[in-house]
C-alpha cells in the first residue's frame, strides 16, 4: 500500500488539504514561480522577501484552488482509475458542497495576496486557473487538444514569478513562458503514454494522436527540441535583462541532449517503461534548468 493510500485512511484537516489540493504538484508548480522570482530580483532585502512570502503563499492557495476545481468536476472520472480513486472526493471523504467552499476560500484568497504583491500578478494567476478548470479539464475528454490549452495555464508560474518581481509582462516573462509552454508537451505526452490504459477508462486521451503510436513519439522528439532551443535563446542577448552566459547555454544544452536521448528511446522502444523514464528525465530537465538559470545569475 502506498504512503498516500496510507494517509487516506486516516483522514484529518491536513491530509485532507494536502490531498485535495494536489501538494506535492502544487509545492512543484510553486518551486517554478519562485525561480522566476529570483530571476526578476536585482536586490534582495527585507521587502522582496516579504513579496517573495507573499507570493508563495497566494501561489499555493491559486494552484491548490485549481486542483480542488478540478477534482469536483472529475470526481466520477476519478473513481474509474487506479491512481485517482483514493482521491478525498471519489473515496467520500469529502463532500462537492465542502470541496467547493474549499476552492472558492482559496481562490478569494490567492487572488487578494496576489493583488497585494502587484495588479498583473493576480491576474495572470486569474488567468491560469480560469484556463485550467474552464477549458482544459473539460476538454480531457473531448480533445488530445487539452494538452495544448493546458500549456497555457501550466507555463504561466514560471513567468509569474518574473512579473511578480518586476510588475511588468516583457520579453523576458515571455521568453519563461515559451521554454516551460514547450517542456510540457513531452512531459505530458509521456505520463499520457504509460498511463494510456488508466487514462482510457475514464476517456481521457491526452496523446496528441490519441494512440501510443510512432506519430506521437516523433511528436515527442520535435517538442523535446523546441523545448532546448527556447532554453538557450538567452544567451544570444535577444531576451532582455534575462540573460545567460555562454558556460550556462552549454550545460542546459548538454541537459537537453538528456532528455532527447530519452525521447528517441521511446521512439525505438515504444513502451510504457520508456515513457516513463523520459517523464521523470523531463522533471529533472526543468527543476535544474530553473536552478542553473537562478545559479548563473548570481554568480
Amino acid at each position: 500500500m502506498s504512503a498516500s493510500n496510507k494517509t487516506l485512511l486516516k483522514p484529518n484537516f491536513f491530509s485532507l488539504f494536502t490531498a485535495i489540493t494536489k501538494a506535492r504538484l502544487t509545492i512543484s508548480v510553486m518551486f517554478s514561480t519562485l525561480a522566476g522570482y529570483a530571476l526578476g530580483v536585482d536586490v534582495w532585502n527585507a521587502s522582496t522577501f516579504k513579496t517573495l512570502l507573499l507570493l508563495s503563499i497566494g501561489g499555493y492557495c491559486m494552484v491548490g484552488a485549481s486542483n480542488v476545481f478540478n477534482q469536483i468536476i472529475e470526481k466520477n472520472l476519478d473513481a474509474l482509475m487506479d491512481r485517482t480513486k483514493n482521491r478525498p472526493l471519489p473515496a467520500g471523504l469529502i463532500s462537492k458542497q465542502n470541496a467547493f467552499i474549499l476552492a472558492i476560500i482559496l481562490t478569494a484568497l490567492g487572488l487578494s495576496i496576489l493583488y497585494a504583491v502587484n495588479p498583473k500578478t493576480a491576474l495572470f494567476g486569474a488567468i491560469s486557473i480560469f484556463m485550467y478548470v474552464s477549458l482544459y479539464t473539460p476538454l480531457k475528454t473531448l480533445s488530445p487538444l487539452s494538452v495544448f490549452v493546458g500549456a497555457f495555464p501550466g507555463a504561466i508560474p514560471y513567468m509569474l514569478g518574473w512579473v511578480a518581481a518586476t510588475g511588468t509582462f516583457g520579453i523576458e516573462a515571455g521568453t519563461l513562458f515559451i521554454i516551460q509552454f514547450f517542456w510540457q508537451f513531452p512531459h505530458f505526452w509521456a505520463i499520457g503514454w504509460f498511463l494510456f490504459d488508466d487514462y482510457k477508462k475514464a476517456g481521457f486521451y491526452m496523446l496528441p494522436t490519441g494512440k501510443r503510436d510512432k506519430k506521437t513519439a516523433l511528436q515527442i522528439i520535435l517538442y523535446t527540441i523546441w523545448t532546448i532551443l527556447a532554453s538557450i535563446v538567452p544567451v544570444f542577448g535577444i531576451t532582455g535583462k534575462f540573460q545567460i552566459s555562454i558556460q550556462t547555454a552549454v550545460l542546459i544544452f548538454a541537459l537537453g541532449l538528456w532528455m532527447l536521448f530519452f525521447s528517441f528511446k521511446l521512439y525505438n522502444k515504444m513502451d510504457a517503461i520508456a515513457a516513463r523514464k523520459l517523464m521523470l528525465v523531463s522533471v529533472s530537465y526543468i527543476t535544474l534548468l530553473q536552478i542553473i538559470y537562478v545559479i548563473d545569475k548570481f554568480i
